[in-house]
C-alpha cells in the first residue's frame, strides 16, 4: 500500500524544506516523491543534511512542470487545506484519509497523490479543485501553522499506521488459517485411529465399551482442536500403536 502513495510539493521555496519532507517520507516507509515547479535547487547540502540518510528519495524525486502532469496516473489526489474555502469541498481528517488508503489502494493500477502547497501561501483554489477531497490537520486554532515536514509527517505517520493494521490484519488471517480448527471429516479420523490405538494398548474393549468412545468424543468434540493439534495427536497415536506393535511377543 505504501508503495502506492505519492507526496507532491508545489512551489517549495527551501532545499530545507524538501530535505525535511524526504526524511519525514523514509522514516514512514513513503518513497515516491513529485516536486511541482520548485523554486529553488533540490538537490543542494543543505536539502540533503535535512533529509538525514534519506537524501536517495532527493535523487529519485521527480519535477514536473505542473499539478496535473505530477497527478496524471493517480486514481485519487488529496490536497492538505489549513484554511476554509470560498466554495465547500469534501474534507476529511489525516485519520480518515488513512482509514479510506487499504481501499482506494486496492485495484492494481491505484495510486494516491497527497498534494502539499508552498510554505507562504498554500494550494491555491484552482489545485485545490483539482484534488478529490482536502485534508486537514486539526491543529490549535490559535496557533495552526505547520512547517511542510512537519504536515507531511503528520499525515505520512497516518497512512503508515492505516498500513501496520492492514498487515495485521493479513497476519491474523494467516495466523488463523495456519491454525484453523479441524473439520468434522478431521475429527472423525482422528475418533478412528484412537479407538484402534486403545484397543492396541487393552485399554478399550469394543465388547464393553462402557461409553468410553462417546466420552472421549465428547471431551475432543468440546475442546475445539485445531488442524495443527489434530496432527500432533495423530502423531501420538501412531507412536503409541507402534510402540505396543513392539512389545508384543
Amino acid at each position: 500500500m505504501l508503495e502506492r502513495i505519492r507526496i507532491v510539493l508545489i512551489g517549495t521555496s527551501h532545499p530545507g524544506n524538501i530535505g525535511g519532507v524526504a526524511r519525514a517520507m523514509h522514516n514512514m516507509g513513503l518513497a515516491d516523491l513529485a516536486l511541482v515547479a520548485p523554486r529553488c535547487e533540490v538537490i543542494t547540502q543543505d536539502s540533503i543534511s535535512r533529509a538525514s540518510g534519506a537524501d536517495h528519495l532527493l535523487h529519485q524525486a521527480t519535477v514536473h512542470p505542473t499539478l496535473e502532469d505530477a497527478v496524471a496516473d493517480c486514481t485519487l489526489a488529496v490536497g492538505a487545506s489549513a484554511r476554509s474555502r470560498t466554495l465547500p469541498w469534501p474534507i476529511i481528517s489525516p485519520r480518515e484519509l488513512a482509514e479510506r488508503l487499504p481501499s482506494e489502494c486496492q485495484p492494481q493500477n491505484a495510486r494516491v497523490a497527497l498534494v502539499f502547497g508552498r510554505e507562504d501561501s498554500g494550494l491555491t483554489n484552482a489545485e485545490l479543485q483539482r484534488c478529490h477531497a482536502h485534508v486537514h490537520i486539526p491543529t490549535n486554532a490559535d496557533f495552526s501553522s505547520l512547517n511542510l515536514a512537519a504536515a507531511v509527517q503528520v499525515i505520512a505517520y497516518e497512512c503508515r499506521m492505516a498500513w501496520l493494521s492492514q498487515e495485521d490484519t493479513a497476519s491474523t488471517a494467516q495466523e488463523e488459517g495456519d491454525d484453523a480448527l479441524a473439520t468434522h471429516v478431521e475429527l472423525e479420523r482422528y475418533f478412528e485411529h484412537l479407538e484402534r490405538a486403545l484397543i492396541a494398548i487393552e485399554f478399550h474393549d469394543p465388547a464393553q465399551p462402557r461409553q468410553l468412545m462417546a466420552r472421549l468424543r465428547r471431551l475432543y468434540l468440546r475442546a475445539r482442536p485445531e488442524k495443527m493439534e489434530m496432527n500432533i495427536l495423530r502423531g501420538i497415536l501412531s507412536a503409541t500403536e507402534k510402540a505396543a506393535d513392539q512389545r508384543q511377543p
